[in-house]
């Protein structure tokens, strides 16, 4: 394709000023208030309004290579006409698709069910503050026109919003099943764009000591909120996270086999293994707290699910009075210090995987580092095993 440009030229890019731009060909060149210079452009295709950022000066973009985009997308566009699926007469935009994708994940009992309606449906409820990003981002995009620079442009935009690298992992990952699902339903010819996940920071993992771990457990049991002590000793003494506590059903509770089954676990249906004490303490709390005919460990006639959802308010409090600091011993926190102390007293990577129900072994090494209490305590074993007398003493 050979254009001739006779506005966005070299000497009249190089001569706007800051907040300038020129206009030529659907093609917009602005240049920006740090002096980079920023490719845009805004076309019709297939009916379709297509505005979108194609790459800034500091990229190596050029006029040239946006119109290799442009002609790109003009053929993206002739193939998704001949390969758009029987009776649908227009190409799926990421929002339907989105929308159609949770309806046979639900229909299908697929995993993560509860984080993939957070990345692509909005839900407007105050326990569950809009999170839909992907959703936000690619809404009316054409799904087979989602480019690789699209993708890298959604990862910028998360970074910028100052999401953790683990956060934007997670969303990625459900984009790219989206992707390929859609292939396999035929809704899209091939999967559009390469999805790079981003390296993850190596953050520290905050977990409460065991003389903390009283502390917290002393004030709770003192608190007004009388769900509040339950919900942070089955957190403290199974590592299950948040909204597989707040939903556990009285019919779920195994208290013979030390087990809590979850139906909806983040991986799928899990059985849970709980410790005698926690077992036994569930054993006076069911008989001396739960009525007959209740249906959750921790009801609420407020709420829709008819299970308490958000506990908060009451953790920060509780936290607070412990002397800790709400914004850093998070409910998760619960979590972390059971896998923490499994960790540090000896268990094995395997064995711990099992209790907190990890994806891979990997991940739970992340709490190996803590402190290196229990690797010292597994060298003094291995020194007994051999029943070696120390180089010292055989030198005397």
């Amino acid at each position: 394709m050979s254009l001739k440009f006779e506005k966005i030229t070299r000497p009249a890019m190089r001569g706007l000023e800051p907040g300038e731009e020129i206009n030529e060909h659907n093609i917009r060149y602005k240049k920006l208030r740090n002096g980079d210079g920023r490719f845009t452009i805004d076309l019709k295709v297939n009916k379709r309004r297509i505005h979108r950022v194609i790459g800034f000066d500091s990229d190596g973009m050029t006029k040239e290579k946006v119109l290799e985009v442009i002609e790109q997308i003009k053929t993206d566009a002739r193939n998704e006409r001949l390969n758009l699926p029987t009776k649908r007469k227009t190409p799926m935009t990421f929002k339907e698709a989105a929308l159609e994708y949770l309806s046979k994940q639900k229909a299908s009992g697929g995993k993560n069910l509860k984080a993939k309606e957070r990345h692509l449906a909005h839900v407007p409820k105050p326990e569950n503050p809009p999170c839909d990003y992907l959703r936000q981002f690619f809404g009316m995009m054409s799904l087979s026109q989602i480019t690789t620079f699209d993708i890298d442009r959604y990862k910028k935009w998360r970074k910028d919003s100052k999401a953790t690298h683990g956060t934007i992992n997670r969303e990625l990952a459900t984009l790219s099943h989206l992707l390929a699902c859609a292939v396999e339903w035929q809704w899209i010819p091939k999967k559009p764009g390469t999805i790079k996940k981003l390296k993850e920071e190596n953050q520290r993992i905050v977990y409460l000591s065991a003389e903390q771990v009283k502390r917290l457990k002393d004030e709770a049991r003192l608190d007004d909120n009388s769900q509040l002590y339950p919900f942070i000793l089955i957190g403290l003494e199974t590592g299950m996270r948040m909204m597989e506590i707040l939903s556990i059903r009285l019919e779920d509770i195994h208290l013979k086999d030390r087990q809590i089954y979850i139906p909806e676990a983040k991986a799928g249906a899990a059985i849970q293994p709980i410790t005698p004490n926690l077992a036994e303490y569930l054993a006076w709390h069911l008989k001396q707290n739960c009525k007959e005919g209740q249906v959750w460990l921790f009801p609420s006639r407020k709420s829709k699910t008819g299970h308490t959802v958000n506990i908060t308010k009451s953790y920060r409090r509780v936290v607070k009075k412990a002397g800790f600091d709400p914004n850093e011993i998070v409910r998760h926190t619960l979590r972390h210090t059971a896998i923490t102390h499994l960790v540090q007293s000896g268990v094995d990577l395997p064995t711990v995987k099992k209790i907190s129900r990890h994806k891979t072994t990997q991940m739970v090494e992340r709490y190996a580092h803590q402190n290196n209490e229990h690797i010292r305590q597994a060298m003094e074993k291995l020194e007994q095993k051999y029943q070696v007398k120390p180089l010292l003493e055989v030198a005397r």
